[in-house]
């Protein structure tokens, strides 16, 4: 199977959505840490969050971010980027090195691969319970005519 960029965006995503201790945890769980080289040091930054009434109406400033980004190369020449939100310059840099090492071929990601899509799992059950939790009050203002 071939990487695609939708892939990519998938597990950047998913590195970036995850708890850092979560991702620390199950990063110390990996059989063997790449030897890497930095490329960007983590620094913090703040990016410009942009909105829309509706989905579709005029873009409008909505505020600002703090966001924590570094690069790494590895020894085999894969770079890994990440921007995570926050600043937890450990998240950064464990999710880039997992960036790099989820570009490798198939046999030389499956671990990296496995951390992600358990990491995938854990977000999604986290959003599931907060969406059923949120639904159970929710109140419906539906209107009726009175004579």
């Amino acid at each position: 199977m071939t990487r695609t960029d939708d892939d990519r965006a998938q597990w950047m995503s998913t590195l970036a959505s995850a708890l850092p201790n979560e991702l620390a945890a199950r990063f110390e769980e990996l059989p063997e840490k790449p030897e890497f080289t930095w490329l960007k040091k983590p620094e913090h930054g703040a990016v410009l969050l942009r909105g829309r009434i509706s989905g579709d109406g005029a873009p409008f400033h909505f505020g600002e971010m703090t966001v924590t980004r570094c690069s790494v190369a590895l020894a085999d020449g894969l770079i890994g980027i990440a921007y995570v939100p926050g600043r937890s310059k450990r998240h950064a840099m464990i999710a880039a090195i997992l960036d790099a090492l989820l570009q490798r071929s198939a046999e030389g990601r499956n671990a990296a691969r496995r951390l992600v899509d358990d990491l995938a799992h854990v977000i999604d059950m986290r959003r599931r319970e907060a969406t059923a939790k949120t639904r159970q009050s929710e109140v419906d203002f539906t209107m009726t005519a009175t004579e």
